[in-house]
């Protein structure tokens, strides 16, 4: 790690965009420790074990037929944030189109910080991520991934006091379940994107397009609470406990860690975790986890916000 080398880039951030990529990719590299990918052959093997495993369980238990990603990757924290960088870019496209500023290099100084330091943040935390690609142009679109991040595995585990080959398992489970509700509905990325689009591009020119908001927020708390219901009811061994000591922890921290985590919308994702669970165990405890996963058969299935705390409502309108 080397904070000296990471303000440099920052300070340096030069182009004629309103963010330097290129110094965010290095300057949140070189504040964060990369962490050892030094795994023995069985390592890696379990890794790969785990995700076939937990495909079998989730299509039999959710009898959801998906393939799993082409790309499944052990990745260090820097792997993570220069795949990551690129997201990113991608999101943040539309407001540079449209930024302006009357001191455009102060500007992309400060712009180039806030994503270098937001990217480190998550690079150091992150344990698994399902990437659909979203927003990806070409053929890259349709190439979706899987990574898991090994040292943050490694290190929570080790904190949370449990044993690494159950803990990285389970994380396997919740990742392969996003895979399965990206397979069983194709069309769901590009629900997903044209609501990012929409709604960023209203931020971009000043407004706020509150309904695409709301249909992200929605259709983003079906997909974390389906995705737990799904590996809740699929996972092979007990965990209760490490839902308990994983939910301690997303509340945990220090005074910033919380701050930071409030500022990103991570406390965001807690309630659409929480609030999509809940959903869904009371449509699947109703009528059993088909019904639940009939929310992916068509656009005009996910819940809307009101329906997510009235489930009864969405039966009612799905099963009609």
């Amino acid at each position: 790690m080397n904070l000296f080398r990471s303000v440099r880039a920052v300070t340096d951030a030069s182009g004629d965009g309103t963010v330097d990529w290129d110094a965010v990719a290095e300057a949140a590299k070189a504040s964060t420790r990369p962490g050892t990918l030094d795994l023995s052959a069985a390592d890696r093997d379990a890794y790969a074990s785990d995700v076939r495993d937990a495909r079998e369980r989730l299509q039999t238990v959710g009898d959801v037929r998906f393939d799993l990603p082409r790309v499944v990757e052990i990745q260090n924290r820097h792997h993570w944030i220069e795949t990551n960088v690129t997201t990113f870019e991608r999101v943040m496209r539309p407001i540079e189109r449209h930024g302006e500023s009357a001191f455009p290099e102060a500007a992309r100084v400060i712009n180039t910080g806030s994503m270098a330091f937001l990217l480190a943040f998550l690079g150091r935390h992150v344990l698994g991520q399902y990437d659909p690609l979203l927003l990806a142009d070409g053929d890259d679109a349709d190439e979706h991934s899987l990574y898991f991040v090994h040292p943050n595995i490694v290190r929570v585990a080790d904190s949370l006091g449990v044993a690494l080959p159950r803990f990285r398992r389970w994380i396997a489970f919740h990742e392969v379940a996003h895979a399965a509700e990206f397979g069983a509905a194709p069309w769901l990325s590009g629900y997903i994107e044209s609501r990012m689009k929409r709604g960023v591009e209203a931020l971009a020119t000043g407004g706020l397009d509150r309904e695409a908001f709301e249909e992200l927020d929605a259709a983003m708390t079906a997909v974390e609470g389906y995705a737990e219901l799904l590996m809740d009811r699929a996972f092979d061994e007990e965990y209760r406990d490490l839902r308990e000591k994983l939910d301690a922890r997303r509340q945990g921290g220090g005074p910033l860690a919380r701050l930071v985590r409030r500022l990103l919308g991570l406390g965001l994702k807690r309630r659409q975790y929480e609030r999509g669970a809940a959903f869904f165990r009371h449509v699947a405890d109703e009528r059993g986890l088909a019904a639940a996963s009939a929310v992916w058969e068509q656009p005009e299935n996910l819940p809307t916000d009101a329906e997510l705390d009235a489930p009864e409502r969405w039966l009612a309108r799905v099963s009609a």
